[in-house]
């Protein structure tokens, strides 16, 4: 616990800029995937596969068949423009187009760039399992929005994190209008706020972006692995796709 205490504090002494400069930019270096071509496999009856959605062992929501074949694994942050970029331009073909076949499921997980990030994190888990994703999705396609209070009242923003542990994401999350996006989605305020009281709850979240960062070698956002092979260098849609489908997704 002291671990993430530090590192919680030390994020909000650090400049809330990271969050839009930690992106990767690491040179491409494709592994060699390669495998025969995979047939779809039939979600249960009167399901579809994008709508299955679980909570892996390292806190990551993997939506589609969860013995997939091919493996896609996300990590990602909240406040970074390549991540919105990929939600924006990749995400829906990789669902509608692989996951949905039974071939690829599909995982997402944190990495944390700053306390306005960590507050991010925890707000779209506040919902059903199932909602993880498409609110993921609607911050990163508002980012600027979203983002933009928390910039622009950067002093009342850091005030607030000097309070309690259970207070101090509380009151940074009004000023900096998060209570108000994500109502509009489905979390009331009051939800919001019980779920960002539970400083345990953020801890766990902060530390496991530490430590999977260390563990796996994630230097940046997005990173992508594909079963278990990290695709260094893989920042979009079209870097990704090819990959994909060598591994037989097909």
């Amino acid at each position: 616990m002291a671990l993430t205490r530090r590192f919680t504090l030390g994020m909000i002494a650090a400049p809330l800029a990271l969050g839009l400069a930690a992106c990767s930019s690491a040179d491409a270096d494709e592994a060699a995937i390669d495998a025969e071509p995979i047939a779809e496999i039939p979600a249960p009856e009167g399901t579809e596969w994008t709508d299955v959605v679980e909570v892996s062992e390292y806190d990551g929501y993997v939506i589609g068949n969860p013995d997939a074949p091919i493996k896609v694994i996300e990590y990602a942050s909240l406040t970074c423009p390549a991540c919105a970029a990929f939600s924006m331009d990749g995400a829906a073909q990789l669902k509608a187009e692989y996951v949905s076949t039974g071939r690829v499921s599909y995982e997402l997980r944190n990495q944390i760039h700053g306390p306005h990030d960590l507050m991010l994190a925890q707000l779209v888990r506040c919902g059903a399992d199932e909602s993880f994703h498409p609110l993921s999705d609607q911050v990163w396609a508002d980012l600027n929005g979203v983002l933009g209070p928390v910039f622009q009242n950067q002093d009342a923003f850091g005030q607030a994190l000097q309070l309690p542990e259970a207070e101090r994401f509380v009151a940074a999350a009004e000023v900096a209008g998060f209570y108000d996006f994500f109502a509009a989605r489905g979390v009331s305020e009051d939800q919001a706020r019980t779920c960002l009281a539970d400083f345990q709850a953020m801890e766990t979240i902060a530390n496991n972006s530490n430590t999977q960062g260390q563990e796996f070698g994630v230097t940046g956002t997005p990173t992508f692995f594909v079963n278990g092979v990290k695709q260094d260098g893989v920042l979009n849609w079209a870097g990704l796709e090819p990959i994909l489908q060598r591994a037989g997704a097909r």
